[in-house]
């Protein structure tokens, strides 16, 4: 759907993005995450055909992007980090105005509005000017924008930077339904939370080179981080210790990783989640007294900073 081939772009002295390569399948949500100044938006402007790069190639449905026809570019839907709305106008003529710029036929336009805002949760706001909306408010009027003229291929750039969290809750609502369409997206963001629900695949770029790609599970194997559970509990006699320490679904447990003492025991591991039910079976049969139990899953944040400080480092 997506294929770039050793892209270049420099602002002046500044190198934008050095030879970067990706490819993003029909359908496919793939998230692009760097620290600011990584060139993930240089990345969106030109595979959105918004600017050329100096080198390297993007094909869109197979199709050179410095030959592309309006016809392809009427797949694409951008949404950029700022607000790209009237702040005097409507919501409504706000996507009025965009549907003229995408040439989109008047008849059933004001039903297709219609239809967009609902899904927005704004059709009772519709017609009040934007500058009364909210920070979250014309953020999914920003979205709704890029809509209007229904693309098959959708560019978000920081969409739900700097808006409260049950706008952001909403809004990524709007993503989960989006993906679910079959939509193939592009999404850059700092909530990696987000990044890690979402994404079928996730690129890491940091001055305009691409470092990694994955899927999460991927990404998590490369960077060595694994799963640790802890379980403390009334301290034991050590014979009682000994004896559970010994049995073979303790010894499995503690082969990847982990300690067993009289108060507490800890096992790390990919999959030990799974062997926790049968482990507290174990204690209750022994009559060992939990207090607590610590779960710490491997989440995207923690991968992420594993593998750039690793790669920046060699």
């Amino acid at each position: 759907m997506i294929d770039v081939r050793n892209i270049s772009k420099s602002y002046g002295e500044i190198k934008a993005l050095k030879s970067l390569s990706l490819h993003i399948k029909k359908g496919e949500f793939y998230s692009l995450l760097g620290p600011n100044g990584a060139g993930k938006t240089t990345c969106i402007n030109l595979m959105g055909g918004l600017m050329l790069p100096d080198s390297g190639e993007i094909f869109l449905d197979g199709t050179d992007i410095k030959t592309i026809k309006k016809q392809t570019k009427a797949k694409i839907g951008i949404v950029p980090q700022e607000i790209a709305l009237y702040n005097d106008l409507s919501a409504r003529e706000n996507l009025l105005f965009w549907a003229k710029i995408h040439r989109i036929s008047a008849h059933g336009l004001n039903e297709k509005i219609d239809a967009i805002l609902n899904f927005m949760d704004l059709a009772d706001r519709s017609n009040q000017a934007i500058s009364s909306f909210s920070g979250g408010m014309k953020r999914r009027i920003n979205i709704a924008a890029a809509l209007v003229h229904n693309p098959d291929i959708l560019f978000f750039d920081e969409p739900t930077v700097g808006i409260d969290p049950q706008s952001r809750a909403f809004i990524y609502s709007i993503f989960k339904a989006l993906k679910d369409e079959g939509k193939t997206i592009l999404y850059t963001s700092h909530y990696l939370e987000e990044v890690e629900k979402l994404s079928d695949r996730i690129g890491i770029i940091d001055h305009g080179e691409m470092l990694m790609e994955g899927s999460f599970e991927e990404l998590k194997k490369k960077s060595g981080l694994k799963e640790s559970i802890s379980i403390r509990f009334a301290n034991i006699e050590d014979k009682l210790m000994q004896l559970l320490k010994n049995t073979p679904l303790i010894q499995s447990s503690l082969a990847l990783g982990g300690s067993f003492s009289n108060e507490k025991c800890e096992f790390i591991g990919n999959k030990r989640s799974e062997d926790l039910s049968q482990i507290v079976r174990l204690f209750a049969d022994h009559a060992v007294l939990i207090h607590q139990i610590d779960i710490q899953p491997v989440d995207l944040e923690q991968v992420y900073l594993c593998l750039t400080r690793t790669l920046r480092s060699s």
